[in-house]
């Protein structure tokens, strides 16, 4: 696909660079499949910064497959707490069970099986066969897309079904051989740190003057980018509802968003507040509250969708079962693996 010498020339280029400049990670500091697996998935749509004091005490909590697989969903929910997209963590978790059950407790080395695995795609097999077994399989995340399109002038969308297939053929293409591991790290590096979206430090890139963008004078304008959509923006109201120094909890369902985690009970509502809030609990959860003082509105952006949240303080004298929730000390509130908006809800309370 790439002219050999072409081809030849990026291959050296970008090693060299790579080995003098090639970003000091905790996870290069290993080959075990399954550590770079749980910073592969970590690092999906998150900062590397971000990540990184994450995949530390993952790993020393839980440091195999095995010790994953026997975890309780809760624990690998509250060691993920805070990261985001819990999904991953859901799918780290049964995927953890699958290479145990399936594949005795070992990563499998071959596309085929990889992609047979909860969470993992063709992005992931692709680092985890490459980085952990230096196999020469294709890598293509939003760093590698960029560099690419850039050296090549793509200027589609990248995300466009016969573009996306057309990047991944170049990025295969350009593998050397006995040298998978390095190379994909370094087209990975190089967006991360110079091929970036705005401001690409162009005069520092090791493929300046192989880079097509480049040479046309204007390689922010590849890959095309899309506007963003306007993310919608809803309102909701949470109840702490508090009886002999407990507070209610309930469990978000196992699958969907936030899967699993913990929080305070709560509604979409934008008008009357208070009303509204005494009439869920009263007709969902079948009890009986005073709604006293607010305890603050809390606000957290989602991928998809922006949240403000009304927090008031009930009291209730009513004795429910736990068939709608958890009755749980406030001081023992950390315990419970909860989404970034309902920490502070429980970390204001606990300050009180």
């Amino acid at each position: 696909m790439v002219p050999f010498p072409r081809r030849e020339k990026i291959q050296k280029s970008l090693l060299r660079w790579y080995e003098r400049h090639g970003r000091d990670l905790p996870w290069r500091e290993t080959r075990d499949p399954y550590a770079i697996w749980v910073s592969e998935v970590m690092l999906q749509q998150t900062q590397v910064d971000t990540v990184i004091p994450y995949y530390e005490r993952f790993l020393k909590v839980l440091p195999t497959v095995r010790h994953l697989a026997r975890a309780d969903l809760s624990k690998v929910l509250k060691l993920w707490e805070g990261l985001g997209y819990y999904s991953r963590a859901r799918n780290l978790h049964r995927g953890s069970r699958m290479v145990v059950e399936q594949f005795g407790g070992k990563l499998p080395v071959t596309l085929h099986e990889l992609l047979t695995i909860p969470g993992v795609g063709q992005y992931t097999a692709g680092a985890i066969l490459s980085i952990a077994f230096n196999k020469e399989a294709p890598i293509l995340d939003g760093n590698v897309k960029r560099v690419l399109s850039r050296v090549f002038a793509v200027r589609k969308d990248p995300k466009d079904g016969e573009t996306e297939r057309f990047l991944w053929q170049l990025s295969g293409s350009l593998i050397p051989e006995g040298y998978a591991s390095a190379f994909n790290q370094a087209l990975m590096d190089l967006g991360a740190t110079l091929c970036t979206p705005r401001d690409p430090q162009c005069l520092l890139c090791p493929l300046r003057g192989l880079c097509r963008a480049v040479v046309a004078g204007n390689p922010e304008d590849y890959p095309t980018r899309k506007p963003r959509k306007l993310i919608p923006h809803l309102e909701a109201v949470a109840a702490v509802i508090c009886k002999d120094g407990k507070v209610l909890l309930r469990q978000r369902p196992p699958e969907g968003l936030l899967g699993g985690l913990w929080e305070f009970p709560n509604w979409k509502s934008e008008r009357r507040l208070r009303l509204r809030l005494r009439n869920y609990i009263r007709k969902e959860m079948g009890m009986n509250v005073e709604v006293k003082e607010s305890l603050g509105t809390f606000k957290q952006t989602y991928s998809h969708f922006k949240l403000t949240l009304h927090v008031y303080r009930t009291i209730t004298a009513d004795c429910k079962s736990e068939a709608e929730g958890k009755w749980v000390p406030v001081e023992k509130l950390h315990r419970y693996p909860m989404s970034r908006i309902h920490r502070r809800i429980a970390q204001s309370i606990a300050d009180q």
